[in-house]
């Protein structure tokens, strides 16, 4: 089994995301995922790309800074969740939605999270699959 560190993840990552709605409503995101080190040994997240709704495609692009021992925090510095380097479960809670995210790094180096969202403003499954950039 794998045991990812942040020196993994360094780089480009082709991802591909789909989003499933509770009331069966569907979106995907095609782009690219970056991790660039910081002179702290954090690292950068950007991805970039579109997403594709029923009703259009749009320039879509989140950021978010990973500590050295894979601690998540959103671009703001609020603390979001902890990735454990061997795959598996980590929670957020941002009021009223619980986040409940699941790590798979058995096929490395492709490797998905799958993110289900639940609250009074928000009910979807998110999963992100990320590849080696070629």
């Amino acid at each position: 089994m794998k045991t990812v560190t942040l020196g993994d993840l360094l780089g480009r990552w082709t991802l591909s995301r789909e989003i499933r709605q509770a009331d069966g409503g569907r979106a995907r995101f095609e782009g690219v995922a970056q991790w660039t080190l910081r002179d702290d040994g954090a690292a950068d997240y950007v991805e970039t790309g579109a997403l594709i709704l029923p009703e259009g495609r749009f320039t879509a692009e989140r950021r978010y800074r990973w500590a050295p021992d894979l601690r998540v925090f959103f671009d703001d510095g609020r603390f979001f969740h902890a990735v454990p380097p061997e795959g598996g479960d980590a929670g957020h809670w941002c009021d009223p939605d619980q986040y409940d995210l699941t790590y798979d790094f058995a096929e490395w180096p492709q490797w998905q999270v799958e993110c289900r969202v639940a609250g009074p403003r928000k009910s979807y499954v998110m999963t992100s699959l990320y590849s080696p950039e070629e």
